[in-house]
Formats: structure tokens, sequence, C-alpha cells
């Protein structure tokens, strides 16, 4: 009998430790350079996503939804903290070295009890070491062991949804889990004609955006884009299946997203509506009321960690991380309503510092925006500066693309239209009506017609900059530029002009590499 009492008193604690932390688990999926409105919840006809569709049906589909950096490391810097870039000191910028002081809430929830992995691409590209110099694992430990045939060749062939299923498997019963699911497309490169050789077809493309030129090459670009794309989408719909068999999805957040706009000029690294606009659905069925096709709430990256840390019941004060930038989406998540939820969610702050080198003194192109009301505010505090870089090394800050090279090689013949609006330089102040001109293109700053508008929005802008220490409006603003590059970065430019380093291909393509700098 003494044994038999034994054995239940283990068997029911057993039992209870298995059902006692009913926290939720979290599914963080992210792709790489993809653009608002690229998904068929968002009605486009040439990218199909049925997986991100499912989770915005089942869920909450956002539809301003913006990151405030268009740049990988700085904007998946935004996301672990809860904090806007300008507030990470070095992790404002690009190919940076990660402050130890500021604490993600990956590694926040593996202290706090939760098994956290992931596979593809973390944060990066950079170098995160805590205070004793040993690597940090800022989205969890790495399960990459799984490899399968990419459907093209430019495409990873990480089998992103099989390493989740492995990560799934080792997962603790009795413990929540938090797992980063991260793809490296639709980053470049792409193999060239890939779309059409799926099946695709250039006239599926209903409109290419009026700042490239439509032709055969851009349209084909585009549908190589929308390959990988649907690459992504269909690890995620994988790992959705993984998710009901496992019997979890119930008590499982899932957040689809991108970390910025897609790998085009006048796209990546801006600051334009294309650049910083990303899609956005969640899904929570047990937290969630589901169901709403169109919140048109402002939410900004800085928010999910303070939404994660407070589905996982902990908080921020008892933690080592930084007062956050951010709001938690609960307010969101409660209510049954669609559109405008939460009136006082009526604005997001955007900006940039350095991203890609390529000027004199590795200097970056400092920007500062607002969103309100559908008007875009940009604050361009160096214009004399090359936006995208100098052209005697490659405008560096645009990726390598077929469309760049093209627009690049008009200019070259005197067909200046399509390389000002995607390389030249800019007015100090900037102004778009998004509802009406959502490539932004017309730039309404400086108008008699919407003084008023610019200044509020002006007024706003800095008044929100200054509360948040951001040292671009204190004065501070070289600190930025003097922070060092990971890697064989610093004096890029004075090697690359004094004939010391040779251009860098397959990041930038050397045709794009003007002879001599332009006036």
């Amino acid at each position: 009998m003494k044994i038999l009492s034994i054995l239940f008193v283990l068997s029911t604690a057993c039992l209870w430790s298995q059902k006692r932390d009913t926290r939720p688990n979290i599914l963080f999926a992210i792709a790489d350079d993809w653009s608002f409105g690229h998904a068929g919840a968002y009605d486009c006809k040439w990218v199909k996503t049925p997986a991100f569709d499912r989770v915005a049906r089942e869920g909450i589909l956002f539809h301003r939804a913006y990151t405030p950096n268009a740049k990988c490391a700085p904007s998946r810097a935004i996301i672990l903290t809860g904090r806007n870039s300008w507030q990470l000191e070095e992790a404002a910028n690009h190919m940076n070295f990660f402050p130890a002081k500021y604490r993600g809430w990956v590694e926040t929830l593996a202290e706090s009890g939760y098994e956290v992995g992931y596979t593809g691409k973390g944060w990066g590209p950079g170098i995160a070491r805590d205070e004793k110099g040993n690597l940090r694992q800022l989205t969890g430990r790495a399960f990459s062991r799984n490899k399968a045939p990419p459907p093209a060749k430019a495409i990873s062939n990480n089998d992103y949804a099989t390493n989740f299923i492995e990560f799934l498997k080792q997962a603790p019963r009795n413990r929540p889990w938090s797992f980063w699911f991260g793809t490296t497309e639709p980053h470049r490169g792409y193999e060239y004609g890939s779309g059409v050789k799926a099946g695709k077809e250039l006239s599926d493309i209903d409109k290419v955006p009026p700042f490239w030129p439509d032709n055969e090459t851009v349209r084909n670009d585009m549908l190589d884009y929308a390959i990988e794309v649907e690459h992504y989408d269909s690890h995620l719909g994988r790992i959705l299946d993984a998710l009901d068999k496992s019997g979890l999805a119930e008590n499982t957040i899932v957040v689809a997203t991108s970390d910025h706009g897609m790998p085009f000029p006048r796209c990546k690294g801006q600051a334009y509506d294309y650049s910083n606009h990303v899609p956005l659905a969640i899904r929570w069925p047990a937290g969630i009321n589901g169901n709403r096709r169109q919140v048109d709430d402002y939410v900004s990256f800085a928010d999910f960690a303070p939404t994660f840390l407070e589905a996982a019941r902990v908080d921020r004060r008892k933690t080592r991380m930084q007062p956050f930038a951010g709001r938690s989406l609960f307010d969101l998540f409660k209510s049954p309503r669609s559109g405008q939820v939460n009136p006082e969610r009526d604005f997001q702050l955007v900006g940039k510092e350095r991203h890609d080198v390529g000027r004199p003194y590795n200097r970056g192109y400092p920007i500062r925006g607002i969103i309100t009301r559908e008007i875009l505010y940009l604050r361009n505090f160096e214009n004399e500066r090359w936006p995208v870089g100098n052209p005697e090394t490659g405008y560096l800050n645009c990726d390598e693309s077929p469309i760049k090279t093209l627009i690049l090689n008009q200019r070259r013949k005197g067909e200046e239209e399509f390389w000002r609006m995607n390389f030249g330089k800019r007015p100090v102040n900037e102004m778009y009506d998004l509802r009406n001109d959502p490539y932004c293109l017309e730039n309404l700053a400086g108008m008699e017609k919407y003084q008023e508008v610019e200044r509020r929005l002006r007024t706003r802008l800095f008044t929100e900059l200054k509360e948040q220490r951001d040292p671009r409006v204190l004065d501070r603003g070289f600190i930025f530029d003097k922070y060092p590059f990971v890697g064989d970065w610093n004096n890029f430019y004075e090697r690359y002009v004094s004939g010391k380093k040779t251009p860098r291909t397959g990041w930038v393509n050397s045709n794009d590499y003007e002879k001599r700098p332009l006036d």
C-alpha cells in the first residue's frame, strides 16, 4: 500500500507539472524583405499565400503595421527589445555590435521558463555578445539540421518546417515554448525567370509601381520575388499543420510578418511606405477575438515585445529589459471590433541611420518621419548626401537586382526620370498623402495649401523624438556615424575610391558602380 501511495503521489505530481504552466506558446514567423499588400488576404492576385491568409482569416489582419526602420538588423532589434532603433545605440545601425545592455524578449522568456529556438534567419547581420563576451542567443537555440531541395536556385535549402517539427518534438510538454521561424526569402538574389518557370505570367501583375519602368525585365523580377514569398508561405502552412496535429494550435500565438519592404529600389532601406509598411496577421484561438479581416490601428514592431511578455505573464520591471517604446497589443486582441479599434493608436514613427556603407567616412543617411491619418512626413537631416549611397560605390544601400541595373543604365543613356525617383538626392522635407499617393511620388512639403498639416506633423514628430531621447534631435546625431561596423567594412569608401578595394559582386552588380562621382 505504501508503494502504491508513493506511485499515486508521483503520478499526480507529474500530471500537475504537465498542466500547471498554461501560458501560450509563441510562433514568430518572419519573412526577409516582404512588402505590405503582397498576400491573398490583401487581395493580391500575383502572390499566392494560403497559409498567411489562413492566419488572417482565423485571427486578425492588420492594415497599418510598420517597422520603424526598414533594414534587417535594426528592424529585428526593434522587434526583440520593444524599443525604437534610435533608442538602441549601436543597434540602430546595420551590421552592428548589439549592445549587451539591451535584452530581448526571447532571452527573457527563456529565463522565465520557456523553451526557445529558431530556424533560418534570426537577428542580424551583426554580432551580439553579453557582458562577459559570450555570444548571445537572441532568438534561441538554432535548429537547422534538416535540408530539402529548393524550388529555385537562389532559394535556401533550409527545411524550415521540418526543423520546427524537430524543435517541437524535443520541447518539454509541461513548458510553453517560443519559436522564431525566419526565412531568408524573399531576400535577394533570385533566379531570373523562376516566376515564369513556375507557371506565372507577366500579365498576372495588375500594376507595376510607377517609380519603376513597366517592362519585361521588371515584371520578371517581381514574379521571381513572388516565388520566394510563396516559399515562406508554404513552410508556414506546413508549420500550421504540425500545430494542428500536435494539439497545440489553440493556445499558440502565431505572428506572420516580414522585417521590412521588398529588396527593390525605393523600398528596402528607405523610409517610404513601400519601405516600412509590412504584412501582419496574428492568430491565437484561446486569446484573440478572430475573424477580423481589417484592423486599421497603427501597429509598430516595438509592440511585439510588450505583447509577448504580457501573454507570458512576465513583468518587465522584474527583468533585465529596458523600458519599452511600444505597447502591448492586448487592447486589440480583446476587442471584437474591426476598423479603428483604439483611437490612441493613430500614428507611427519611422526613421533610419547608417545602413550599408558607401559614403565618405561611412556616414549614414539619417531620416525621421511620422505617419498619421494616412499622411507621411519625412525629415532628411543630411540631404546633401546621396540617400542610397554614393554612385561611385554602387549605391550600396540598394540590393543588386535587374531593376536596379536597368534604371542605372537608363541614366547613362540620358533617361533620368526613374533614376531621380530611386537614387537621386532629396529635399529636407517630404510629405505624402498615402490615401491618394501610396507610391510617395507627389511631395506636398512646402506647398502653401499644406503648410499647417506639415507644421503639425513636424511638431508632433520632434516632440515624440525628444521624449524618447533620440540623439538625432538632441544635437548628438553624429554618434550614429561613429559606431563601428562588424567585419571588414570600416573605411570602405576611402579604400574603394583609392583603388585599394575591388568592387564587391553578388551584393552589388559590378556594372552598378559609376566610373566617377556624380554632381
